[in-house]
């Protein structure tokens, strides 16, 4: 995609929603997906809910995307249940492809976001930057719908995934400016 008159490529996004309906909180990624629908975004955002299809997440990424949003819970932080984080991984600490296949599931239910990541260089596909919007979930267990402090974290949530996006096509936009 290029940006009126500049001749310069517009960076493209994936804003991959992820989870587990049927986990309680890990459906938080499905939720955000879900307002996310009403948002307007620019046409080089995509917004895909994957639920638990990791693999389908994968070939999506072969596609070629230069930005990887992941919505998703994020239960190794130190804030209480409900609490919000953006945060940016290190895709250089990513395994490369030596060759031969990651030591990943390749069950497309229960590959981690940290196994597509794994996987992406492996059939030939990268991402120049990640972003993931996470929450800290209250419960994990058996059961449909999301705990009420993380159901309340899902408006701002999907509030943040639109800043991120604004956030890494304001760059561009401008360059486009001037």
């Amino acid at each position: 995609m290029t940006g009126p008159g500049t001749g310069t490529t517009a960076p493209t996004i994936l804003v991959a929603c992820v989870g587990n309906i049927f986990k309680s909180d890990d459906g938080f990624g499905v939720q955000v997906a879900a307002r996310l629908v009403g948002e307007d975004l620019p046409e080089q955002v995509r917004v895909v809910d994957f639920g638990i299809r990791s693999v389908h997440l994968v070939y999506e990424l072969l596609s070629g995307y230069d930005v990887l949003v992941l919505v998703d819970t994020v239960s190794q932080q130190q804030g209480p249940p409900g609490t919000l984080y953006l945060i940016e991984p290190d895709i250089e600490a990513v395994p490369r492809d030596d060759g031969g296949l990651p030591d990943v599931m390749l069950d497309a239910h229960d590959l981690s976001p940290g196994g597509v990541m794994e996987l992406l260089p492996t059939l030939g596909g990268q991402v120049r930057r990640i972003l993931v919007v996470g929450v800290q979930p209250e419960t994990l267990e058996d059961g449909i719908g999301l705990s009420e402090v993380v159901q309340a974290a899902v408006d701002q949530a999907a509030a943040m995934v639109v800043d991120v996006v604004r956030r890494e096509l304001e760059p561009q936009a401008r360059f486009v400016e001037r």
